[in-house]
C-alpha cells in the first residue's frame, strides 16, 4: 500500500483561528525593587496565575458581600507555620470559620503551649513513645471533656481552655485557636478516632470526643449553609477528611433547601490528590444543575504551602488584583 500524500489536505489562515494563548496574556519581566502589586500584574494571565486571579477577585467580593470565607486546614498548615498568616487574615476579615482535622489541632496546642511541634516519627516508633508527650495527650482529651460538659464544640472548647488561665501558654500570640477564639470566629475540628495521637493517651474519652467533633460537624453544616450565595471554601492540605466532611456539608446544606450557588472553592497542596479534586473542587461546583450552567468555579492550585500561601495573603493585604482585572472572568 502506497503512502498518502498530503497534497489535498485543507488548511487555513493561522489568523482565523480561536488560541488559548495571547502574548496579551504573557508574563512581564518585574522591574528592580518593584512592588508587590507591581510584581502580581506581571504575571502571566494564563493557567494558574489566572485561576489565582479569579479566585482572590472571589475572596474579595464574598468580603465585601460578607458572605461565608471557610478554610479548612490539615496539620501542614500549621507546622510549616503559617500561623500568624493565617491570623492576619482573620483580622483583615478574609476567615469567616476554620476547619482543622485533628493533626492541626494537636501541632496549634503545642505550637501555644511550648512553642515547638512535629515530632521525630521514627526515632520514637522503636520504643513506643511516638505520641506520648503528656500534655499533648492530657490537654487535648480535655478539651473534648469540656465541651461534653458544656455542650460546645471540639474547636470552641479548645480556644476556652487555652484562653482561661489554666495553663501557661506561653506562645498564644502564635495560636490560630487562640486567635479565632478571641475574634469569635468559629473553629470546628473534625476527628476519625484512632487517627491522632491523643487518642492513645489514658485519658481518652470516646463518648467525649465523637460529641465534640458530632457537635462541630453541625456547626461547619451551618457554616457551610452561609456560603449561600457567593461564598468560598479553601481547602489547604488535608487529603482525606476534610474533603469528604465538606462534601458531607455541601449535600446537608443542600437538602434543607439551601442551593449553595454561586460558590468558589479551592484545593491548595503540593499534591493534587483525588478526594480534594472531586470533593471540593469538582462535584460540589458542577457545571450544569438543573438544566442550566451553574456559575460556581472550583480551582486546583498547586504548590507548598510555605510560598503560596503567603503570596496568596500578600494579593490579598494589598487588594490585589485591581478592579480592572475583574472584566477577565
Amino acid at each position: 500500500m502506497p503512502p498518502l500524500t498530503f497534497g489535498s489536505i485543507h488548511t487555513y489562515p493561522l489568523s482565523s483561528r480561536k488560541s488559548k494563548v495571547s502574548v496579551r496574556d504573557f508574563a512581564k519581566p518585574p522591574a528592580a525593587n518593584a512592588s508587590l502589586r507591581k510584581f502580581l500584574d506581571s504575571l502571566p494571565d494564563i493557567l494558574a496565575a489566572q485561576d489565582l486571579r479569579h479566585l482572590l477577585i472571589a475572596m474579595h467580593r464574598a468580603r465585601k458581600k460578607r458572605a461565608a470565607i471557610l478554610w479548612g486546614i490539615g496539620g501542614h498548615v500549621i507546622k510549616v507555620g503559617l500561623g500568624p498568616v493565617l491570623i492576619d487574615l482573620m483580622r483583615r476579615g478574609f476567615v469567616s470559620g476554620i476547619a482543622m482535622n485533628g493533626a492541626a489541632l494537636i501541632h496549634d496546642f503545642e505550637i501555644a503551649l511550648s512553642g515547638n511541634t512535629s515530632e521525630d516519627v521514627e526515632a520514637g516508633l522503636g520504643k513506643g513513645q511516638f505520641g506520648m508527650a503528656s500534655e499533648t495527650g492530657q490537654y487535648i482529651n480535655e478539651f473534648s471533656k469540656l465541651a461534653a460538659r458544656l455542650h460546645i464544640g471540639y474547636g470552641e472548647a479548645a480556644g476556652q481552655f487555652l484562653t482561661s488561665g489554666i495553663l501557661n501558654v506561653k506562645y498564644a500570640d502564635s495560636s490560630v485557636l487562640v486567635a479565632a477564639y478571641k475574634q469569635r470566629i468559629p473553629v470546628t475540628i473534625h476527628l476519625a478516632i484512632g487517627t491522632d495521637i491523643p487518642h492513645m493517651h489514658p485519658a481518652a474519652d470516646g463518648p467525649c470526643l465523637g460529641a465534640a467533633t458530632f457537635l462541630d460537624f453541625r456547626l461547619f453544616c451551618a457554616l457551610v449553609k452561609q456560603m449561600h450565595p457567593g461564598g468560598i471554601y479553601l481547602n489547604w492540605g488535608s487529603a482525606v477528611l476534610l474533603p469528604e466532611v465538606f462534601l458531607k456539608a455541601v449535600s446537608v446544606a443542600r437538602n434543607l433547601g439551601v442551593p449553595l450557588e454561586p460558590i468558589t472553592t479551592a484545593n491548595f497542596d503540593f499534591i493534587q490528590h483525588y478526594r480534594p479534586l472531586q470533593n471540593v473542587v469538582k462535584r460540589p461546583t458542577v457545571s450544569e444543575r438543573g438544566g442550566r450552567k451553574s456559575e460556581s468555579r472550583g480551582y486546583a492550585i498547586t504548590g507548598h504551602h510555605e510560598l503560596v500561601m503567603p503570596l496568596v495573603a500578600a494579593a490579598l493585604a494589598a487588594g490585589w488584583p485591581r478592579s480592572r482585572r475583574q472584566g477577565k472572568q
